[in-house]
């Protein structure tokens, strides 16, 4: 049986237990969240003990694994207590909500040499299989990606300081899109718009932009566009297409549709990618694989370049990305 301490008792973390249920061999022992009743609730749906802390629940409980789902704001004590242990991690994206928590982070991974797994559940796609392949005969050159959606109703996610933006927070699955296919970023310059148009309803205004544009030069000679917005009544779209010689690609999390001017065929994934990224995940922590698709350290990357479009922000500068 492979035992798993769960962190944080949002949306994300009960999608998480309602996958991990469903995975031969595999058991919640614990939950843990500051919001009791939160923890309690999905505690209770799982058989699991409530906890209030990831210290209080990794010395109470034996566990295998960790689960660490939580805003961004939260991350770094709990990866630290899990790391602490010996313990691997399933990092939810975005990995920090800032650059150096994710490098601080990032170094206490090697050097505790843990199996890590994170939320970016794309990469498990077979359609992104499928993208590489017909890339390998047709080079990318042009590539526009974008998230165009709603905003998420809870109250931390329109703050930077504990939410990053909706770059770190959304855009990052359409970065790493960008980083599997593309390469890596050298350099990006972005703007963005606040909206103040419409009064805060209670609470804290929103102080992170409602709209986001960037351009991204690869180290592959690659260039892109990428947009973001939370403008919308419901989500419209978020993916990723790219453009070849003579093709055209449109990556999203529901399918792949490869154009070449006298065809257009839709591919759909054979998968479930939040299934599998979890399944994977265990089965490395099993011993039966030997990493996950998307290790800590290699998505730090993804990290790197949306902290860097949000820096461009800012600073109303191009950013170069240094490694």
């Amino acid at each position: 049986m492979t035992r798993i301490a769960l962190v944080g008792a949002g949306a994300v973390a009960q999608r998480h237990v309602d996958v991990l249920r469903g995975l031969h061999g595999v058991e919640v022992v614990s939950v843990a969240d500051p919001a009791q009743a939160a923890a309690s609730s999905l505690a209770s749906s799982c058989g699991a003990r409530a906890f209030t802390s990831a210290e209080e629940s990794l010395d109470a409980v034996p566990a295998d694994a960790v689960y660490i789902c939580v805003p961004p704001f939260a991350h770094g004590p709990p990866e630290v207590a899990a790391l602490d242990r010996g313990l691997p991690i399933f990092v939810e994206k975005p990995l920090a909500l800032d650059l150096p928590t994710a490098v601080a982070l990032a170094d206490r991974v090697a050097a505790a040499d843990v199996v890590t797994g994170t939320g970016y559940h794309w990469r498990c796609l077979d359609t992104l299989d499928r993208a590489r392949d017909l890339l390998c005969e047709t080079p990318p050159l042009l590539a526009m990606g974008y998230w165009l959606d709603k905003r998420p109703p809870v109250g931390w996610w329109g703050r930077r300081d504990r939410s990053g933006g909706q770059v770190v927070e959304q855009l990052t699955h359409v970065l790493d899109l960008a980083r599997v296919l593309l390469g890596e970023a050298e350099a990006v310059y972005a703007v963005g718009v606040l909206d103040d148009t419409e009064p805060p309803q209670g609470g804290e205004a929103d102080d992170i932009e409602a709209a986001t544009a960037a351009t991204v030069r690869f180290a592959s000679g690659a260039v892109a566009t990428l947009a973001a917005t939370s403008l919308l009544s419901a989500k419209r779209a978020a993916g990723l297409d790219i453009i070849g010689r003579g093709r055209t690609l449109e990556l999203s999390e529901v399918a792949l549709i490869v154009d070449d001017g006298a065809t257009r065929v839709e591919h759909t994934p054979s998968v479930d990618a939040k299934t599998l990224v979890d399944a994977e995940f265990i089965a490395a922590v099993r011993g039966e694989r030997e990493s996950t698709r998307a290790p800590y350290a290699e998505v730090l990357g993804t990290h790197r370049l949306a902290c860097a479009l949000t820096e461009s922000v800012a600073t109303g500068r191009p950013t170069r990305i240094v490694s």
